[in-house]
């Protein structure tokens, strides 16, 4: 109950904040497209960029660690395809936008807030460890699977040219990708460019937090409901679980595994509504799964971290 009390709902009263802002029309769906535009484009990436500069890559950059979230995620995201053609007969297109739902978990706007509220700042190495990767493999995986799937005879070179563009043009991944130059070229940033950055920091995930609530608000929870409680069960349980298994199995430390268990316990991120709807397929069974699972998982949350050393 005291992880509850402590760590959980106090990011979720900020979520719910936003949520009421919205709801109430105290501010305006303009004001959380503004928001989150500078949050995800700005802010974020800032703070990518300012950690991974920061970060002592040899230690964060556990092969168990990362092998035991990635093998969750892919293994998620695969499950959640099959299953969305075999068990619930939807198109290929819509299958890996649902797939992508059981990829991508919230890293970021929940993962680093709940991390951090239970085992303290200095707790993210490996969280960030986990975010360098993150948007690069799981945008590269499904753009790579969608293109391939809707190519209808296009040449290799061409899928190949729309996945890099997609790539190179997402903010967190040049966030990220700019992050890793400072930091194994060593280059010394201004103060006063390390101080404005700072500011950015501080300012990226109380924001970050608010406005997803004020993007929840905008979501209703349509769609087939059998789909979006698979995929609630992926993301949430299954997940998490890969990963806490082959953590155990490759004696990955208590404060890695934590970090790698309660970032892949997140609740599907905006991002999985932004990739359905970039395809314009299954775009109400990823904004109700976004909804739904978040709210779920103030108490598979709170399972995780009574259950976690």
């Amino acid at each position: 109950m005291q992880a509850l009390l402590d760590v959980i709902l106090p990011v979720f009263v900020v979520i719910g904040f936003g949520y009421l802002a919205v709801w109430r029309g105290w501010f305006s769906h303009a004001g959380v497209d503004g928001l989150m535009k500078f949050t995800q484009n700005f802010a974020i990436p800032c703070l990518l960029f300012v950690s991974i500069s920061r970060l002592d890559l040899g230690p964060a950059f556990d092969w168990r660690l990362l092998l035991s979230f990635y093998t969750g995620s892919f293994a998620c995201f695969w499950l959640g395809f099959f299953g969305a053609r075999g068990l619930f007969g939807r198109t290929v297109e819509e299958a890996v936008a649902i797939g992508f739902c059981c990829l991508f978990s919230n890293s970021v706007l929940l993962g680093l807030a709940l991390t951090e509220r239970a085992y303290g700042p200095d707790a993210l190495e490996a969280n960030f460890a986990i975010i360098a990767l993150h948007s690069p493999f799981c945008y590269g995986l499904g753009i790579t699977v969608m293109e391939v799937s809707r190519a209808r005879g296009q040449a290799a070179s061409q899928v190949g040219r729309t996945v890099s563009k997609a790539m190179l043009s997402n903010a967190l991944i040049i966030g990220i990708s700019l992050g890793f130059i400072v930091n194994l070229t060593g280059v010394s940033l201004p103060e006063v460019l390390n101080d404005g950055l700072d500011l950015m920091v501080r300012a990226a995930l109380p924001a970050a937090i608010f406005g997803m609530g004020g993007v929840l608000a905008q979501y209703k929870p349509e769609g087939d409901l059998r789909v979006v409680l698979y995929i609630c069960v992926l993301a949430l349980v299954v997940h998490p679980l890969i990963t806490h298994t082959l953590g155990g199995s490759l004696n990955l430390s208590v404060e890695a595994t934590r970090s790698a268990v309660l970032t892949a316990a997140m609740a599907p991120g905006v991002n999985s509504y932004i990739f359905a709807n970039m395809y314009g397929v299954a775009r109400r069974i990823a904004a109700s799964s976004v909804l739904i699972a978040t709210a779920l998982s103030i108490g598979t949350v709170w399972v995780w971290l009574v259950f976690l050393p």
